[in-house]
C-alpha cells in the first residue's frame, strides 16, 4: 500500500473518530439540557399519576425528561430553587410564593398555573360549623400563607370576623370571635393528625388526601372568589429563567386536556385545573 494511501486512510479514521466523539458529546449535552428537575412535596399516588401524564407528554412531544425531586416540608423547595439545585418547583400557591419571596428576599417567579385546591374545614365530631361549641379549639396550618388561608376559611364559615386591612391574617386579625374559639397553629402536615384532638381543622387538600381523611368529614369548603387567585398552585422558576423555552414547554406539557382529565380522575372535587378557570366570571 502506498504511503499516500495510508495517510488518506488514517485521516478518514481520525475524522470518523472525531465525528463519533462530537456526536456523542453533542447528544449528551442535548440530553442533559433537555432534562428538567422539578421540586415537589412528597407526592401521593394520585399526584404521581398526574405527573406521569405530564412526563409522558413532555417526553413524547418535546423530548424533555422530567425528574421529580421530593422534599418533605414547604420550606425546602424554594431554597433549593434559589440555590439552583433544581430547575423548577411545583408545590406552592401564589400567596405562599409572594410571602416566601418577601421573607427571603428572593425573586422566584411564577411561569405557569397548575391546580387550585379548595381548603376545607374538617371535623370528626360535628356536621356543620354552627355546631362547634363555644371555647372549642380549631387547628390551622402555621406557615404564614396557609395560616392566613385557614383563618380566612373560618371567617367564610361565619365563625369569626377579620380586619380587612391585614394582608396575612393571624389570630391577632380577628375582630369578632363570639364563640371564643381557640386557634391552634400547627405544621401543615400535622393538621390532619390533629383532627381527633380538636373540634375542627383547616386542612389543605393534599394533606387530607395523604392522611386518608374522607371528604365526608368536610363541614365547610372554601368558596371560589376573586381572592382565590392567590390560592392557585404554580410552577416556579428563577427570575432569569422565565423565558427559558424548555421550561415553557414543561408548562405546556402540564396544561393539556389529557392532564385535565387525569386530575379530575384522580382527585374529583378535591382539585381543579387552575389554567381552565375564567376568572372574569368569578365574583366575590
Amino acid at each position: 500500500m502506498k504511503r499516500s494511501t495510508k495517510w488518506i486512510l488514517w485521516i478518514i479514521v481520525a475524522v470518523v473518530i472525531i465525528g463519533i466523539g462530537w456526536l456523542s458529546f453533542g447528544r449528551g449535552s442535548a440530553s442533559k439540557s433537555k432534562t428538567v428537575t422539578i421540586g415537589v412535596i412528597t407526592p401521593s399516588k394520585q399526584e404521581n399519576a398526574v405527573w406521569n401524564t405530564v412526563k409522558k407528554t413532555a417526553k413524547d412531544k418535546y423530548g424533555i425528561t422530567i425528574n421529580l425531586k421530593e422534599f418533605t416540608d414547604y420550606s425546602q423547595p424554594n431554597k433549593a430553587l434559589a440555590s439552583h439545585n433544581i430547575d423548577l418547583n411545583s408545590f406552592q400557591t401564589v400567596g405562599f410564593l409572594d410571602q416566601s419571596n418577601d421573607a427571603n428576599h428572593q425573586t422566584l417567579t411564577r411561569i405557569g398555573d397548575t391546580i387550585i385546591t379548595p381548603m376545607r374545614l374538617y371535623s370528626d365530631k360535628y356536621k356543620k360549623p354552627s355546631q362547634i361549641p363555644a371555647g372549642s379549639t380549631i387547628a390551622v396550618p402555621n406557615d404564614t400563607a396557609n395560616e392566613d388561608r385557614g383563618i380566612r376559611l373560618l371567617a367564610s364559615a361565619g365563625l369569626i370576623k377579620l380586619d380587612p386591612k391585614i394582608r396575612f391574617t393571624t389570630p391577632k386579625a380577628i375582630t369578632s370571635n363570639p364563640k371564643h374559639l381557640k386557634i391552634k397553629a400547627v405544621d401543615a402536615n400535622s393538621t390532619a393528625r390533629a383532627l381527633p384532638d380538636v373540634a375542627a381543622s383547616s386542612i389543605n387538600s393534599g394533606f387530607a388526601k395523604n392522611a386518608g381523611v374522607p371528604l365526608s368529614k368536610t363541614i365547610f369548603t372554601e368558596p371560589l372568589t376573586t381572592y382565590s387567585k392567590q390560592y392557585v398552585n404554580v410552577i416556579v422558576a428563577n427570575k432569569k429563567d422565565v423565558n427559558n423555552k424548555i421550561y415553557k414547554q414543561v408548562v405546556k406539557a402540564y396544561q393539556t386536556a389529557e392532564n385535565k382529565k387525569q386530575i379530575e380522575k384522580q382527585f374529583g372535587q378535591l382539585e381543579r385545573p387552575a389554567w381552565t378557570i375564567d376568572w372574569s366570571k368569578i365574583s366575590d
